[in-house]
């Protein structure tokens, strides 16, 4: 007979796991009601200011700041390592140029274990190189496929100059300006970690099987595919294109979205109580990129609707909401921003992974079945 649960003991149950601690992390840390948020000891403000994308990928797989000879070490073996085997190649260029990018990544990065050669050492140190080998290639699947399906020859990788700068580079085909690059950069930073999101509880559930790291960063781009997750930066992006083909007042859009009980994308957050830090950030990147490359409407539209949703809902934009007006402005099309999103977090994800793999154990949560029981069989005929 199975388990009477009581359900006073399980206040969480169906909501999302809200409130439920599933494991203990040295990646990040979150505080919904100040709106801060820490990797490894260092608070996001520190990083966006101080920090390249590959020190925060050391952080997150470390605990730690490099040294100048662990960094150059780290930037070496990911750009020696951002090549992409030929079978993953083939595929990028004979798949279809209608194919969902996100769904694209998702095999590619699948594809990427059966050309790296299998360890059995469990060493750290090993499975740090897997994560370089991921982080590096990432970029390389999303500007190949973004070209082959526009018709373009595939860019091969720099083996130097950083992530940032190699996939701008890689993507439109020439060497991006200083201040392009410097985006970029902070863009991965800003998307690098995120606590136990969607994503990082899929990744860390999957290696808790022992499953390889592939297979966990797999399920986490699956995870992070859906909308209400990684996907909500195009939705936001999309949004704003709609205002602008139909020629609406963007706050009067809200307000009948809002009355319809539509749900806006780019606000709100589980976590926070308050603006998400890193839209705090990207705020103001989004307000100098607009002016410079004449999207200014734009901008303006999301301060529009940002007041409105203030007004309207108490409710704070996310980091979504205004990376989408970044990216744009970058000249990135839409159906990219995921990807994006997740060549970032793969550095999180992959921390976690190690982290998860160094203390493991297997997760099986319980659910709480609310069905009927004891049924009488009737048979087929009667049914």
């Amino acid at each position: 007979m199975a388990e009477e649960f009581d359900t006073d003991k399980y206040p969480h149950i169906n909501q999302g796991l809200a409130g439920i601690v599933a494991f203990s992390t040295t990646k990040s840390f979150i505080d919904g009601q100040k709106g801060e948020l820490i990797y490894a000891g260092y608070t996001i403000e520190t990083l966006a200011e101080n920090a390249s994308f590959e020190e925060v990928c050391f952080l997150l797989w470390n605990d730690r700041l490099p040294n100048q000879q662990e960094l150059d070490d780290l930037t070496r073996k990911l750009q020696q390592s951002r090549s992409l085997p030929e079978p993953v190649l083939n595929y990028i260029r004979d798949t279809s140029d209608t194919a969902e990018p996100m769904s694209v990544l998702r095999t590619a990065v699948s594809m990427l274990a059966d050309s790296h050669e299998v360890d059995t050492d469990k060493a750290k140190v090993f499975r740090i190189n897997k994560a370089i080998s991921i982080t590096a290639k990432m970029p390389t699947i999303i500007a190949a496929f973004d070209r082959i399906r526009n018709g373009k020859d595939i860019i091969e990788p720099l083996d130097s100059k950083s992530t940032a700068f190699n996939f701008l580079y890689m993507l439109n085909g020439e060497e991006p300006g200083e201040q392009a690059e410097k985006t970029m950069d902070l863009c991965l930073i800003l998307h690098a970690e995120h606590g136990m999101n969607a994503s990082t509880f899929t990744g860390r559930a999957i290696c808790s099987t022992e499953a390889d790291m592939f297979s966990a960063v797999t399920g986490s781009i699956g995870a992070l595919k859906g909308p209400l997750h990684g996907g909500a930066n195009q939705a936001v992006m999309n949004m704003l294109l709609e205002i602008e083909d139909k020629g609406d007042d963007p706050v009067e859009y809200i307000k009948e979205r809002l009355a319809g009980k539509e749900k806006v994308m780019g606000f709100g957050h589980r976590v926070y109580k308050t603006m998400d830090p890193r839209a705090r950030l990207l705020r103001k990147e989004s307000k100098r990129l607009s002016k410079e490359t004449g999207h200014e409407e734009l901008y303006n539209w999301s301060e529009a609707i940002l007041e409105t949703m203030k007004s309207e809902k108490d409710i704070d934009p996310n980091v979504d909401f205004f990376s989408a007006t970044v990216y744009y402005s970058m000249g990135i099309k839409p159906d990219l921003y995921t990807c994006i999103f997740a060549a970032s977090r793969v550095s999180g994800w992959t921390g976690h992974y190690i982290e998860q793999a160094e203390n493991n154990r297997l997760v099986r949560p319980r659910a709480l079945y609310t069905g009927e029981k004891n049924l009488d069989w009737v048979p087929v005929e009667d049914r």
